[in-house]
């Protein structure tokens, strides 16, 4: 069984031959930048070295799939917001948004030709022609993440307290252009899409409120989609985990703050057919820890009942290369 059927398999709960080891995060380190002739910022908006960069975990680690792109800017960047891409140090961040306010906002008639979309659609298929068995994966922000960077963070925390209406609207502006984009995904035929709604995360939304302002995009979005789906929440996400399990997607991606074994008895309890993806920690184990550490960590997540062995959030780009050999090694010790 390949990679990209042995992927497939543990993401539709079928039996593996091991469980795959991948990242549905972003995986873009500095340590792998020379070995595939490729830097930041500009494999952010080059093609060639956006596919590059996004393969080269695989071909100097083997980590079991290529992904792309490195950072959640590009929808908000197509719908007009200015970016700073960033160094080796830091992936790209909004530095401006053209909209004076929340009712300003709308989707720009070439959304799709606007920004980077066209980068990480031709990134896309320069992997799926190169790659034949490796599983592509391609990552996009979740519309409630979009509605935040759109409105500002700030502003929807205190809009969903004082007009909620509003929200709404924006949202379902976000859910659109999430649609579209997820449109011409398809048609490029990667083999997953992972969507990342960080501003989800009961850290910013609160879990009595991600039912009703962010779960609802997030099923609708998933209809959409022809690829296998992951959903990643950042942090604690424990306490939206069974929203999470019931939004439809194949796979839900979380952080080290959620034990394995407690949602593994959560899933089968549910009787839900999403697989768990995580949760090796990417700000301290994958971050700075020993390649000892990492194989601990690895192993525990097996044991406990991992679905797809996955870092629990995007790698920092100063991670060792060692340490994702050391994660995906210790995949492989497992099983002697």
């Amino acid at each position: 069984m390949n990679f990209k059927d042995n992927l497939k398999a543990a993401l539709n709960g079928e039996e593996v031959e091991k469980v795959p080891a991948i990242s549905a995060t972003q995986l873009g380190i500095v340590d792998a930048m020379a070995g595939s002739n490729t830097t930041w910022p500009k494999a952010h908006e080059d093609a060639e070295q956006m596919a590059a960069l996004g393969a080269a975990l695989y071909e100097q680690a083997g980590l079991e799939c290529a992904r792309v792109p490195f950072d959640l800017t590009i929808e908000a960047e197509a719908m007009g917001c200015s970016v700073n891409l960033g160094d080796l140090d830091k992936t790209p961040g909004l530095s401006g948004n053209p909209f004076e306010t929340a009712e300003d906002i709308e989707i720009p008639d070439n959304f799709l030709e606007n920004g980077r979309i066209p980068t990480v659609i031709k990134a896309i298929e320069i992997l799926k022609e190169k790659y034949e068995d490796l599983p592509i994966i391609v990552g996009i922000a979740g519309p409630f993440t979009l509605t935040g960077h759109l409105m500002g963070v700030e502003n929807l925390v205190k809009s969903l307290k004082t007009d909620s209406f509003l929200v709404e609207d924006v949202m379902d502006i976000s859910l659109d252009a999430m649609t579209q984009y997820v449109e011409a995904i398809n048609e490029a035929e990667p083999d997953v899409i992972c969507v990342a709604d960080p501003t989800s995360s009961p850290e910013l939304l609160d879990p009595m409120d991600f039912g009703e302002f962010a779960q609802g995009a997030l099923e609708d979005l998933v209809e959409e989609m022809e690829p296998q789906s992951i959903l990643h929440i950042c942090g604690n996400s424990r306490p939206i985990f069974e929203d999470m399990l019931d939004c439809g997607y194949n796979g839900v991606s979380f952080e080290e703050a959620v034990d394995v074994a407690e949602v593994k008895a959560l899933q089968q309890e549910m009787g839900s057919d999403t697989q768990l993806v995580g949760n090796i920690s990417t700000s301290q184990t994958l971050f700075s820890s020993a390649t000892d550490v990492v194989k601990e960590e690895v192993t525990a997540a097996l044991e406990k009942g991992i679905n797809v062995l996955a870092p629990s959030c995007g790698i920092a780009p100063k991670s060792p290369l060692a340490n994702i050999k050391a994660f995906v090694e210790a995949r492989n010790e497992f099983y002697e």
